[in-house]
């Protein structure tokens, strides 16, 4: 696998031009700390020369204290400037996780569906900070280093030509081996990062599930998965570091050989009368000064084919794109929304077809339940209407307007949804009824709260709506949750109201608490119940019954309860849960 430059260039200009005061305040410790780093030796030459010669004390104490002073200043420089860099990288690369993070949560069903939340973390997270450690070193170990490489090379045709061809070969072997060799084991990094990536997803998903593992006895089984994916990890990331060593072994062939040749050359000029003992002292002094950089650069050479792995990955990630794509901007009606369908059909994935032309008019505040056997397409009906998935054909008209026109942010706005699955943040009370948007005033939250039968629990709150919530609804019963749900949907004031199975997790006794708010939630709204209960569709004023997703029966709920012919009836009469089950 071979990654462009250019993908490098572009991560690193998109994300540290924000930065460029500091850019360039780290440019200019750079270039103190490399311009330190080749005079020292001169001073150290002088002190050698003067010394041989039998020169004054003075001076050489004079250049002791000088080569001591330019080394303090060096170090003061290269650590001010490794402070500037991790500063600037981190920044760089945090961004790069937000815009990954918003990438993400962007893109629809189909792609979360496809990808754990563990996974998802290792990608926006693990391969992200493989490009921190590389960045975070790179213009000090790559570009500062490569600068002090020209610079040792220069000084080295300064002091005698010989000596600077022979190091200057080694230096464009050195380079060159390890420009070819720049990609040799990206393809085994990014495995290993894939391996990774795998090991935390299934690492999220059990350690979510613990309960059930713990009680149907599968601890061994889900050990033994563990193993075996931190088996693959060991492999994967074994093999990326032996194929990775490959610069290193160049460089210390070359460094090998060089050594040799600098002694050498050094030897034969001091022979020959054509320099001094301190002039043949700093040429084997700036060759070992050569070597350091090639070596320095040759490790981040490795760090660079795992940020080239994850460079690839992120690139990916990036490319997909959404199925449902945002709407031109169309305005929905205000007030209860009328909900049409006109020959939807519908399939996850290109699979077996879950919706087949299903077709119905429900008038605005009207009530439809809706009906069916486990997996007859009731919940994903509701999904449509939210466009979590597009359907495959077919329309789907809220207020006589096309869903896929107004904006998705909008539309979402105007339908809300209560399922028996109540999601909650680590967050304030206000925060997780709000979804975090401020404009919701504080007034208007404690209503909704007494209206729900929630007035007492808030009371209890130590403090108000500013106490913290647990993600894992650690202190709320199933119902308390429930009723939070309906808050949110209380405070978004939608003008489609669907409850899919909303009240399943409810005892009979909470349930009654939230049938009056039931009540004036669906008040001059559209309303769309997915039921299992017959309390439930009780208030509806249509029904609609789906199997194998066609629509079997469809009309006025007074109508077919009448109609003992009718399948509704006869659910009537067997009981709905049973007929259902």
């Amino acid at each position: 696998m071979s990654i462009p430059i250019r993908q490098y260039w572009d991560l690193l200009v998109n994300y540290l031009r924000p930065q460029w005061p500091r850019a360039l305040l780290l440019a200019g410790l750079l270039f103190g700390s490399i311009g330190l780093q080749l005079v020292n030796p001169q001073v150290l030459r002088y002190f050698i020369d003067t010394a041989t010669v039998g020169g004054a004390s003075q001076a050489l104490a004079q250049a002791a204290l000088l080569f001591i002073a330019v080394a303090l200043a060096n170090q003061a420089l290269s650590v001010t400037a490794t402070y500037v860099s991790e500063n600037v990288a981190w920044s760089a690369t945090n961004a790069l996780r937000e815009d990954l993070a918003m990438h993400c949560l962007r893109l629809d069903m189909p792609f979360h569906k496809a990808h754990t939340p563990g996974e998802m973390i290792e990608r926006i997270d693990g391969d992200v900070t493989a490009l921190a450690n590389f960045f975070s070193q790179f213009v000090i170990y790559v570009f500062g280093n490569a600068v002090l490489l020209v610079g040792v090379l220069v000084v080295l045709w300064g002091i005698d030509w010989r000596a600077g061809l022979v190091m200057s070969a080694f230096a464009v072997v050195g380079m060159g081996g390890m420009l070819r060799a720049r990609n040799v084991a990206v393809p085994f990094w990014e495995q290993s990062r894939q391996a990774a990536a795998d090991l935390s997803g299934y690492l999220v998903e059990r350690l979510a599930g613990t309960e059930d593992i713990r009680s149907s006895g599968a601890v061994a089984y889900v050990l033994r998965g563990f193993f075996g994916h931190l088996r693959r990890l060991y492999d994967t990331t074994r093999k990326a570091t032996l194929v990775g060593t490959v610069m290193s072994v160049i460089i210390l062939s070359v460094m090998a050989v060089g050594t040799v040749a600098a002694f050498v050359i050094a030897a034969l000029l001091f022979r020959g009368g054509l320099i001094t003992i301190g002039t043949a002292y700093i040429i084997f002094h700036y060759s070992q000064m050569m070597f350091r950089p090639l070596n320095l650069i040759s490790r981040q050479m490795e760090e660079l084919q795992k940020a080239s792995a994850g460079i690839e990955r992120i690139r990916r990630l990036y490319s997909e794109s959404c199925t449902v794509e945002d709407g031109p901007g169309a305005a929905l009606p205000t007030g209860p929304l009328a909900v049409e369908f006109a020959g939807v059909s519908f399939g996850y994935d290109g699979d077996e077809t879950v919706l087949d032309g299903i077709s119905f008019r429900l008038a605005p505040g009207q009530v439809l339940g809706l009906l069916g056997r486990t997996g007859s397409g009731k919940t994903t009906l509701a999904r449509l209407l939210c466009r979590l998935y597009d359907a495959d054909s077919g329309a789907i008209l809220l207020g006589g307007t096309d869903i896929r026109r107004p904006r998705l942010a909008e539309l979402r706005r105007r339908v809300g949804v209560v399922t028996q699955d109540v999601q909650l943040f680590q967050a304030t009370v206000r925060d997780n009824l709000t979804f975090f948007d401020p404009t919701a005033s504080d007034k208007t939250i404690v209503a909704v709260l007494e209206e729900l039968g929630l007035g007492d629990w808030y009371r209890a709150l130590p403090n108000g709506l500013d106490s913290e919530m647990a993600a894992d609804a650690t202190g709320l019963s199933a119902g308390e949750a429930q009723l939070l749900a309906f808050a949110r949907v209380f405070l978004q004031d939608p003008g489609l109201v669907i409850l899919d199975e909303a009240s399943s997790r409810l005892d009979s006794a909470t349930e009654q608490r939230i049938e009056h708010a039931v009540d004036r939630l669906l008040c001059n709204r559209t309303g769309l119940i997915v039921a299992h209960r017959l309390g439930t569709v009780g208030r509806a004023d249509e029904i609609m019954i789906l199997d194998r997703g066609h629509v079997c029966e469809y009309g006025a709920r007074e109508r077919l309860a009448g109609d003992p012919n009718s399948r509704f009836a006869g659910l009537l009469r067997t009981g709905l849960e049973e007929a259902l089950a």
